[in-house]
């Protein structure tokens, strides 16, 4: 089974699981606040290509217009019901309409928006070569970003995002482009569900990878394989 044919099966399988569940989401978000459903915001995707990302909206209608991109754990614009979606990364999973469409793969970079795509160096570039997807080595150890923006006490989000977040995300970026298979994409998938267990009782993330598990697999520092 190659990538694509893993996240047309998965994809597929998981939104006539959820289809009840997305229905009840849908009803709880449309009751609370006028809007749409989804949070259909632009996004890059593969080789630079924009695309507009299916996600339950968890904050107020045109948030984007009131604030940052980046959002904090006390951002005034997320809704009550948002609190909860975001809590278990609930509106993460409708992307896989995404998926499902080929705009986006179950594991791969996190998609980001153009203001800090802008910014990538050549090598950062390499990241554009995939589809982004759901989830990745980043998105599992940083499951918490909202609190480490929240807990810098920086006033602009993005530059909180920016300066504590986003090198370490694009250097797990890097290391996934350059050293993936099927099996590490299990391993990712198995590790997200894990963390979002996991960080509820009170744990933290679990499987990523230290930066000697790449060397061991042939990866070494940006270089590279």
């Amino acid at each position: 089974m190659n990538k694509r044919l893993f996240d047309l099966f998965f994809s597929a399988l998981g939104l006539i699981i959820l289809c009840p569940l997305f229905v009840l989401f849908a009803i709880a978000i449309k009751l609370e606040t006028k809007g749409p459903v989804f949070y259909r915001g632009v996004r890059v995707g593969r080789y630079g290509r924009p695309f507009r990302i299916f996600k339950f909206r968890s904050m107020i209608h045109d948030a984007e217009k009131f604030g940052t991109s980046s959002t904090s754990a006390t951002d005034m614009r997320v809704t009550q019901c948002g609190k909860f979606i975001r809590k278990f990364k609930l509106d993460e999973f409708s992307q896989l309409i995404n998926v499902l469409i080929g705009d986006m793969s179950i594991v791969g970079p996190r998609p980001e928006v153009q203001k800090f795509v802008d910014m990538y160096t050549d090598e950062e570039k390499l990241i554009l070569t995939m589809r982004p997807g759901i989830t990745d080595w980043s998105s599992i150890k940083f499951h918490n970003e909202a609190e480490i923006i929240e807990s810098s006490d920086m006033d602009d989000a993005d530059e909180a995002y920016a300066r504590l977040i986003r090198p370490e995300k694009l250097r797990l970026q890097l290391k996934y482009v350059r050293n993936h298979n099927l099996w590490i994409d299990f391993k990712i998938v198995l590790a997200t569900m894990l963390t979002i267990v996991s960080t509820r009782m009170g744990g933290g993330p679990v499987g990523v990878p230290l930066d000697t598990d790449f060397r061991e697999n042939g990866v070494a520092d940006g270089r590279g394989m």
